[in-house]
């Protein structure tokens, strides 16, 4: 049997980046706690690969509490200098402390819209934007939509958002869905074209 065709940043050496690939990347997200995971998530990838994090996605859920942002909104700096020096985490002081923040101003985006969920799809029309680059130089790595939401983000108080993480989210999250033209889940569903 032939191997799947996957979008070309995806390993043939790394089965759990393919099944995350397959599984979930792109797809669209509507549960608030996921989109707060992939937020913090996201945010800690700054500056690395987006593996490095998924390796160590069971020790950010331990250290962040499942991330439940209510939760994580009400650690204490104890709290956060134990996960610095004992998480199986990015042992990053600026990121690990703006989890918390992040999640003050998450919790005040669901207070405000009713939910994270409706106050993010709104940057999208609440239709997947889509794209369908044929190679990797094609890959975008920002959009009018992620400078928008990233700039929303920053005003409201949120750190680890610039444009480039902000659409790296949008894509894991399914408001874009970047999946190649040749990736075998390029065509599972419709959406709307990008700007």
């Amino acid at each position: 049997m032939a191997e799947k065709q996957r979008c070309p940043w995806v390993p043939k050496d790394k089965p759990d980046y393919a099944a995350y690939h397959d599984s979930e990347w792109g797809r669209p997200v509507h549960d608030d706690r996921r989109l707060f995971e992939m937020l913090i998530l996201e945010g800690a990838q700054a500056g690395l690969s987006w593996y490095t994090i998924l390796r160590r996605r069971e020790g950010y859920r331990e250290a962040f509490k499942n991330f439940d942002p209510v939760k994580v909104s009400k650690m204490t700096d104890a709290q956060l200098e134990k996960v610095l020096k004992d998480g199986d985490i990015i042992r990053n002081r600026l990121k690990v402390f703006s989890a918390r923040r992040n999640a003050l101003v998450f919790l005040a985006i669901q207070k405000e819209f009713g939910s994270f969920d409706k106050y993010i799809w709104g940057f999208v029309g609440g239709t997947p934007r889509v794209n369908r680059p044929k190679s990797a130089k094609e890959f975008r790595a920002s959009s009018v939509e992620s400078d928008s939401l990233s700039k929303d983000l920053k005003k409201r108080g949120m750190s680890f958002v610039g444009s480039t993480i902000i659409y790296a989210y949008m894509q894991a999250v399914g408001l874009v869905d970047d999946h190649s033209a040749d990736c075998f889940l390029a065509s599972r569903r419709g959406g709307r074209a990008a700007r």
